[in-house]
């Protein structure tokens, strides 16, 4: 057997490996990366808001728009060309010729494959005088073909050779085809194809490496520098108690907005001018504040802005507002890593690893400034001016002695006739505007279970146990409020029509109105819900002396005749009344085993219902782990530069001591419901603990929801030693008594020696 052969692709298998390579790479980049205009277009439509701040920001928006045409065209042209690519690869691959085919001495000589020594013989010579090279007709390949079958045919040897192996001549050489031209090998191409793999492997890949390295060195998983969390663990370690100016103070000297750190921020000459003129508008910025990094340049420049965006006030457009739109947008991520950092501090000091405990107060004041940079309010503002049209001096109308509306929730409580009076300053498309916006804001609804998992009582708590806090989140749009409000009149003039009596003239007669009734709709529903149940349990007492009545043997409304003819009977039966023991005794042990059914299958069902909790709280450990995604609700907010979508901080804090319970989760998913686990260590004596699970928005202000949970905590139960059962097998006892027994004999004899 000859040896094997390695050769460059001459067969086409190149093509096949390009079409192959190019479908893997094209068909997912076109489902990923082709532009979606369909979705822009949507959001485009659904604008709740059309105020004068809504559409400067959707101007700008749009601003960057030629370049993301520009973009999507090139992703478009690069796609086209791919599948240009592709098809054309598929159609070569289509129309091969493959050289490799079945060699056939038969079909050489045009005859069928049963044909006798003669017939081929007579097809070698037709053939020959044809395809001889000395005919004119001649063809030297086809004759030697010819020949070759003709001795494949009548030569003992090489038929032996085509029987066995396929071919006259004997076994070949076994080829091994790799998927590339040939061209890579040629002489004249060999310093392109050099020049190529050391352009990708010795300057593309290591400087693609290096890039990557760099930036994964300066920057955390939240695309925070790692310096800005020492900062931020710096600060807040020093002053663990920090009021909101001291928040915003410490946010504003994050390295993001250094030069050195961050090649985006942008240094002008008319800074110098600029900067302290603002800084003149501001009462107390700190300017004067000599604590480093905060005495920086670049940090009071930071903080003026900041201070600017929540005062609303109007900067130069083509300087300080595109510094103060980078600055407000950089924000929020910024305040999610200063959470971030208090909440670990804040576990450190729990477990006792540092002596000082951040402040609830300082988390609290960063994620309050969240939503107030969001909003571009201060924190002292009305929550109300976050609807759109609204001012200070519309503000009067709703703090008036008839009407005292703080917040937005109250605003969708009213009546749509009271609130558009109150609003009557506001044209109509203004007030579509405002009901638009409140419509879309969110309203939480949370429900709160604590027990502890994997316990066999998960109710009880116990002094040291972990402690785990459901909170189940429901959110609903706010325009749920204005349902309501219809529901109630609709319900309260469905109630008092079957009110109404009729005469004597056969006419319906008015309802005379109810004490109750008189304080207002609302109480008049409290009052009959309380009327209800008073109802519902006097007949529950009534019921219970007349069952026991039942159960002596005689009637609540019975009448004495009925009872003497009834001791007449008792007196009377003898045998009966032995035979109707006998039988209420069987009856009576019958009852007796129907109720111990009863109870097993009832504690079967409660086993199931534990196992599938536990399945399921399985099953909800393997979805943490899975990627969250950050899409919820769009966020109403004209002054934020970019998009923003509802977030939204889950926590359990203890108010009296103000101190965190938990690190608090930020869910970035919250569509309709969502489920929290908060897990915390009980506290090591018995007694009550009252504990707060709040929600806090990171986008709205006075949207928040706080939850009081009180835990009953018990003393911990000791572990009886003398109950655990061991599994010990014969063998292992008998083995176990030898031993022993070995073990004594032994000191036995220590002792004699040493008595000895």
């Amino acid at each position: 057997m000859s040896g094997a052969k390695f050769q460059y692709d001459e067969s086409g298998t190149f093509f096949y490996f390009m079409l192959s390579f190019e479908a893997l790479v094209i068909i997912p980049c076109t489902y990923y990366f082709y532009p979606r205009n369909t979705e822009r277009r949507e959001k485009r439509d659904t604008t709740v808001c059309h105020c004068d701040n809504c559409h400067i920001k959707n101007s700008r928006l749009r601003a960057h728009e030629p370049y993301r045409k520009a973009k999507e065209r090139f992703i478009k042209l690069l796609l086209f060309i791919g599948w240009v690519l592709l098809f054309l690869t598929a159609y070569k691959v289509a129309h091969l010729q493959h050289d490799y085919v079945a060699y056939d001495p038969f079909e050489i000589l045009q005859i069928p494959p049963d044909s006798s020594m003669g017939e081929i013989k007579k097809a070698y010579r037709r053939l020959s005088l044809v395809y001889h090279p000395d005919k004119e007709t001649g063809d030297e390949k086809q004759f030697m073909m010819i020949a070759k079958a003709y001795a494949a045919l009548t030569d003992d040897e090489a038929r032996k050779n085509f029987e066995m192996y396929g071919n006259p001549d004997g076994p070949g050489a076994t080829s091994f085809g790799i998927a590339l031209p040939s061209w890579i090998i040629e002489k004249q191409n060999s310093v392109w194809v050099l020049g190529l793999y050391a352009l990708v492997f010795m300057v593309a890949l290591p400087v693609a490496v290096c890039i990557w390295w760099n930036r994964s060195v300066k920057y955390n998983g939240d695309e925070v520098l790692l310096d800005t969390t020492e900062l931020y663990l710096f600060f807040i370690y020093k002053t663990p108690s920090m009021i909101f100016k001291r928040v915003l103070m410490v946010i504003a000297a994050s390295m993001e907005f250094r030069k050195t750190y961050n090649s985006e921020i942008i240094e002008r000459p008319s800074d110098n001018v600029e900067v302290p003129q603002l800084i003149k508008e501001i009462p107390n910025l700190g300017e004067k504040n000599k604590e480093k990094p905060l005495c920086f340049v670049y940090s009071i420049k930071a903080r003026a802005l900041l201070h600017a965006h929540l005062a609303r006030l109007k900067l130069p457009k083509n300087t300080l507002d595109e510094d103060r739109l980078y600055i407000v947008k950089k924000t929020p991520n910024l305040i999610y890593e200063f959470v971030n950092c208090a909440s670990q501090l804040t576990m450190l000091a729990l477990a006792g690893r540092i002596s000082r405990m951040p402040h609830l107060e300082t988390m609290e004041n960063a994620m309050k400034l969240c939503a107030c940079v969001v909003q571009a309010l201060g924190p002292t503002k009305n929550p109300l001016l976050q609807l759109p049209h609204i001012s200070e001096e519309i503000l009067h109308h709703f703090t008036t002695r008839k009407r005292n509306i703080r917040n937005i929730r109250s605003l969708a409580c009213m009546k749509s006739d009271d609130r558009r009076a109150m609003l009557r300053s506001l044209n109509d498309d203004q007030y579509d505007d405002v009901l638009n916006v409140i419509s879309n804001m969110p309203i939480i609804d949370v429900d709160v279970k604590s027990e502890v998992l994997d316990d066999e009582d998960s109710c009880v708590i116990t002094a040291g146990a972990i402690v785990t806090v459901t909170a189940s989140l429901n959110r609903r749009n706010m325009s749920s409020l204005f349902d309501k409000e219809m529901d109630e009149e609709t319900t309260n003039t469905v109630e008092e029509k079957p009110s109404s009596t009729v005469n004597g003239n056969g006419s319906p007669k008015p309802a005379k109105p109810k004490v109750w009734e008189k304080a207002g709709k609302k109480k008049k529903g409290k009052g009959g819900n309380k009327l209800k149940k008073k109802s519902s349990n006097a007949v529950s007492k009534a019921s219970v002396p007349a069952k026991k009545q039942q159960v002596n043997g005689s009637l609540p409304n019975s009448k004495p005749e009925e009872k003497v003819n009834a001791k007449a009977s008792d007196e009377s039966g003898g045998e009966s009344d032995s035979e109707s023991d006998h039988n209420s005794a069987n009856s009576v042990s019958g009852d007796e085993n129907e109720p111990s059914v009863e109870k097993t299958e009832k504690e079967d069902k409660d086993v199931e219902d534990k196992e599938w909790d536990i399945y399921e709280k399985r099953l909800s450990k393997k979805e943490v782990l899975e990627s969250k995604s950050k899409k919820s609700h769009s966020v109403h907010c004209p002054f934020f530069p970019d998009n923003k979508q509802e977030f939204w901080w889950v926590y359990v804090s203890d108010k009296k001591k103000h101190s965190l319970i938990t690190a608090p989760y930020l869910v970035t998913n919250l569509v309709s419901k969502e489920k929290i686990e908060l897990k915390f260590t009980a506290p090591p004596r018995p007694g009550i603990y009252t504990y707060s699970v709040i929600v806090r928005s990171d986008s709205y202000l006075d949207c928040d929801v706080l939850k009081t949970i009180k835990l009953d905590v018990k003393e911990a139960k000791e572990v009886d030693l003398t109950k655990l059962q061991w599994d010990v097998s014969e063998e292992e006892e008998e083995k176990d008594e030898e031993e022993s027994a070995v073990e004594d004999s032994d000191l036995a004899s220590d002792i004699e020696s040493d008595e000895d």
